[in-house]
């Protein structure tokens, strides 16, 4: 039995795919590279041997090498990293706000507007160029198709916080694992629409939006899309908007931001889930003006990766970050709780 248990990290990218291969009772002994291979489409035998060279393939939960035997009754897990189009990464002189690095991971606070990695429309100036501008030798899966050094997860371009990066083999296979075994705690700072009333968890598969590609939906029947689950935690109320904490139990694309949009509360200034229209409130100009003056203010999705935290991958220590919320989030709660004040009064 074969399963895809590709895992889309929130505000990522496919950065993996997942499997989960458990070995029939009648399997002989075969190499794993040509049981493998046999099994998987669209895989070649190179890619599935510098999987297992970057320590990606377990059997039993045991990392193994390409010349392991596979026998029956072996769970066979796996990650390959998705190959992407090919093109020449240059280090760039980019500005990385780097707040804790040791030999083993770096952790950054992404500002906003800052793409993680090359791809369609975004060729240079991603943080991987910067990355490489910053740091030597970052570890990558030994495949030229493969262009993501040091990245186990992504968060979008206008997302704002916390990311942690491998810097050596082992540190990538480890993080990897961790994010995919949903270890990984990551909390994130919220500004929505509407008044939500009480604490709570949204459980829906996401997947692909019908209408537009580029976008994500919440699946709630049938078998489309994959597992997503987000708790939500309500820490300043402004009337018509409403301050949460998000905390992710899964970490697929674009999580929080369709979640939301799913229970009717979709995330202030996201402009591509409608959150940048005027979705609560009165028609008096007054009031109009007053959110399109935030909007001016913060000019994207008004979401930020504010802690972080895993295991260390050589010291098996628990590290955790916090990150501030930035400046713009930060103006337009000022501005919402002065509107909030004069609106009791």
């Amino acid at each position: 039995m074969t399963e895809n248990f590709e895992d889309e990290f929130e505000e990522s990218d496919d950065l993996f795919e997942h499997y989960k291969i458990e070995v029939g009772l009648g399997q002989g002994a075969e190499r794993i590279d040509k049981f493998l291979i046999d099994r998987l489409a669209n895989t070649s035998r190179n890619r599935l041997q510098a999987a297992a060279k970057s320590g990606f393939i377990k059997a039993n939960g045991v990392v193994v090498k390409q010349n392991y035997r596979v026998k029956p009754g072996d769970v066979i897990t796996m990650e390959l990293p998705h190959p992407v189009r090919e093109m020449e990464l240059l280090p760039e002189d980019i500005p990385l706000n780097i707040v804790y690095e040791d030999d083993e991971v770096v952790i950054i606070n992404k500002q906003s507007g800052l793409v993680v990695h090359p791809g369609s429309g975004n060729y240079t100036g991603t943080l991987v160029n910067g990355l490489l501008f910053h740091f030597e030798n970052l570890p990558n899966v030994a495949n030229s198709e493969h262009m993501r050094p040091g990245l186990v997860h992504r968060i979008d371009k206008k997302t704002t916080g916390l990311m942690v990066i491998a810097k050596t083999d082992n540190g990538l296979s480890n993080l990897s694992n961790q994010f995919f075994e949903h270890t990984v705690e990551r909390r994130y700072m919220a500004l929505v629409w509407g008044d939500i009333e009480a604490d709570g968890t949204v459980v829906g598969s996401i997947g692909r939006s019908a209408k537009h590609r580029k976008l994500m939906d919440v699946y709630t029947t049938g078998t489309y899309g994959k597992h997503a689950v987000t708790h939500y935690k309500v820490i300043e109320r402004f009337g018509y908007v409403t301050l949460i904490e998000c905390k992710l139990e899964t970490g697929r694309t674009h999580q929080i931001r369709v979640h939301m949009k799913h229970i009717g509360h979709t995330l202030f200034c996201d402009e591509d889930y409608g959150g940048d229209k005027i979705m609560k409130g009165p028609s008096f100009s007054k009031y109009q003006q007053f959110v399109k003056n935030c909007f001016d203010m913060l000019q994207r999705q008004a979401l930020h990766a504010r802690s972080l935290g895993f295991k260390h991958p050589k010291t098996g220590e628990w590290m955790h970050f916090e990150s501030e919320l930035p400046d713009d989030m930060k103006n337009v709660l000022e501005k919402w709780r002065g509107f909030a004040a004069t609106a009791k009064q």
